[in-house]
């Protein structure tokens, strides 16, 4: 490098010599000035404002943010397990804004890097920033790690966001989903037998219902994605499991600038994983266009529906290239395992769960599945009619929210709640901690009660509506009433055939990895009914 330097410095005349040491130096100074902006300056500034207004929070000393307190935080969390029947989860499973809300307020400051991060925790001031009614408020991206992942909706803004939401909406209309319960039947009943097949003799069998329920979610959205593609679905599933896990041993290097370009043992399995899966999309997806211009293939699945409707969308333009491109419909279907599967199964799984620790609550969610089905398979307008099965579900939502924050970040000053917030702050909406809220919930809040949800959402808090699983306003996830028509099904078919308890080897753990797992496993113990 310092040869290369001084052959460049000394290839010219002596007089073109200090001209260039003077370019470089300039460069080497705009680098630095640069580097001090980004690392020091701008986030003093930024500190300044905010606690000019009284806000308080943690201190700014490294680029590394918060990031060396959340690792201790969170080692030491995950060090203490919480007493069985406790439902007071977010010491555990969110240290840090605990710790910083109750130390500084709940509005307070913790650090994202260099970027300043404030928490929101007031319903109705959640809902302004997710309704978003002017486009004040800005997705928070992370690059190639996010796109790694998926590269959906979810993820887009502006224009493309509405675009791809026009076109994604039909694969989620009712009469499109209701002809997917067979599928979901068919992997419900799947796992049924299996467990029925452990089961013998009356005697109960022990069975960690977390990677099952990762399995059961996995073959629902293969089947109901991709249909006849089914074991290439189940592939792709596989592989955005390992690919979550490596994400999020990732997340904790964010803030170190480039890191998820270097050569690494993760990041290069990181870019196996996205080409093997990207290119298992590519397959499906042409065969599947190809089907659909001869009339060959059926729109039955969620990506039979979506290519139909992008075709819709570009002959009602009269232009070939006003849909969405094909690498835009594989964001989409990495998006579709995502949120669909992660979503359903550690609702399912925590569910289990605390019906294990609340047997009461089991014993009537099974009565009233046996009354309204009796032995034969779940249907639409019987699952439509589980108020105890859907009170429970809304209220395992609630303390075991799947998604345990969201966050959003401003772009130009903003004033929301009584404060101005500079452009370049991240808004940091802790939804497990809101749903935990005594000042929203009631004393009772981190107890299980899913009668508070007897009347709807809109009569369950004291704050309306204060209830955010599945976020909020126009980007209120689109696959909602998927994950929670599969959520019906899967536990009303378990119910009919099975009662269960806790078993002696389950730890209560539960700790966001991506989502909110229970870091030990769920191992219970089932008995099949006579």
């Amino acid at each position: 490098m310092g040869a290369s330097v001084m052959g460049w410095l000394g290839g010219e005349s002596q007089a073109a010599f200090p001209w260039k040491l003077l370019l470089l130096l300039a460069a080497l100074a705009w680098c630095a000035v640069r580097a001090l902006e980004w690392a020091w300056w701008r986030p003093r500034r930024l500190d300044r404002a905010l606690r000019s207004q009284g806000l308080r929070g943690t201190a700014y000393r490294s680029v590394a943010g918060d990031a060396p307190l959340t690792e201790r935080l969170n080692r030491e969390a995950r060090s203490r397990p919480i007493p069985l029947g406790c439902h007071d989860i977010v010491p555990r499973t969110m240290p840090l804004f605990h710790q910083a809300m109750k130390e500084h307020g709940k509005t307070s400051i913790t650090w994202l890097g260099p970027v300043p991060r404030v928490t929101i925790t007031k319903p109705e001031l959640v809902r302004e920033v997710l309704s978003n009614k002017f486009g004040h408020f800005e997705k928070l991206k992370f690059g190639s790690l996010q796109r790694r992942l998926h590269n959906g909706v979810g993820s887009h803004d502006g224009e493309k966001w509405a675009k791809h939401r026009r076109i994604i909406n039909p694969a989620f209309h009712l009469e499109k989903l209701k002809r997917m319960l067979p599928a979901f039947a068919a992997c419900c009943t799947d796992l049924v037998k299996r467990w029925e097949g452990l089961v013998t003799d009356g005697q109960a069998c022990e069975v960690d219902v977390w990677p099952e329920m990762q399995n059961l979610t996995g073959d629902v959205i293969s089947r109901a994605a991709f249909g006849s593609s089914y074991l290439e679905g189940r592939r792709i599933f596989q592989l955005q499991g390992e690919q979550l896990k490596l994400v999020v041993q990732s997340m904790s290097k964010m803030h170190i600038p480039g890191y998820f370009y270097l050569p690494t043992k993760t990041n290069r399995r990181m870019k196996q994983i996205q080409s093997e899966i990207e290119g298992l999309l590519k397959g499906i997806i042409a065969k599947r266009e190809n089907g659909l211009r001869t009339g060959k293939a059926t729109s039955d699945d969620l990506l039979g529906v979506l290519l139909e409707s992008n075709m819709e969308h570009r002959r009602g333009a009269g232009n070939s290239k006003a849909g969405i491109t094909t690498d835009d419909v594989i964001g989409e279907c990495k998006l579709f395992y995502f949120a669909g599967m992660e979503t359903t199964s550690v609702l399912l799984t925590w569910t289990m769960i605390v019906l294990c620790m609340h047997p009461e609550w089991q014993d009537r969610a099974r009565e009233e599945v046996l009354h309204v089905f009796g032995a034969r398979t779940p249907d639409y307008d019987g699952l439509s009619r589980l108020r105890i099965v859907t009170m429970v579900l809304y209220e395992v939502l609630r303390l075991y929210t799947p998604l345990t924050a969201l966050q959003r970040r401003t772009y130009k000053p903003m004033e929301l709640g009584g404060f101005r917030y500079p452009a370049g702050v991240v808004l940091m909406l802790p939804l497990l901690c809101i749903h935990h809220d005594k000042d929203v919930w009631g004393p009772d809040a981190s107890e299980f009660r899913p009668e508070r949800f007897a009347e709807g959402i809109s009569k369950a808090s004291k704050d309306v509506p204060a209830f955010f699983p599945f976020g909020w306003g126009p980007r209120t996830c689109i696959g909602q009433n998927f994950a929670l028509l599969e959520a019906k099904m899967g536990l009303a078919m378990i119910l009919q055939r099975f009662a269960f308890d806790l078993s002696s080897a389950y730890t209560h753990a539960p700790f966001p990895v991506g989502m909110l797992q229970p870091e030990h496993g769920a191992q219970v113990m089932l008995r099949r009914l006579p």
